[in-house]
């Protein structure tokens, strides 16, 4: 299996512009000054990453009450991302990588285990990145259930 480059804390947080589920452009050098929590899921509207939206929707409050920006970013085009965002009152913004460049540049996409089974495709994972552009904490193959709980418990947020 062929491993995929990781980040480490310290690591520059590779910068993008990518389209959101509103159809404007969302820059991470735009939220340079804000900690921000950037997490990568495969696909809208699937059972797990739907709960894992939830979950950051619900804690959003206490997220943005510690100073953190939270955006999601998967390889769904901005109209699936609308859709996700209407149906499930997502109130963060949502990315979509269509050619898997920024999600392969964080190591969240590659050869992953799937039921037991090698396969090619978006590595669950949570970046928390600096005021500064650097990655705090670079998290891979993170459960879809409890995975914001944790998160908050690890930040000093509960």
């Amino acid at each position: 299996m062929t491993e995929t480059a990781r980040l480490a804390p310290g690591d520059p947080a590779p910068d993008f512009t990518l389209p959101t589920d509103t159809g404007d452009n969302l820059s991470l050098k735009d939220l340079r000054g804000r900690r921000v929590v950037l997490y990568a899921y495969p696909a809208a509207m699937t059972p797990g990453c739907t709960t894992q939206a939830c979950d950051f929707r619900d804690s959003l409050a206490s997220l943005k009450g510690a100073g953190y920006e939270v955006v999601g970013i998967s390889p769904d085009t901005p109209a699936k991302l609308a859709k996700f965002r209407e149906r499930d009152a997502i109130t963060f913004p949502l990315v979509g990588d269509q050619d898997k460049s920024v999600l392969t540049a964080y190591g969240a996409y590659g050869e992953k285990q799937l039921y037991g089974k090698t396969v090619t495709g978006v590595i669950r994972s949570t970046f928390v990145i600096d005021e500064q552009g650097r990655i705090e904490r670079a998290l891979y193959n993170v459960k879809a259930t409890g995975h914001v709980a944790k998160l908050r418990r690890d930040l000093g947020i509960d």
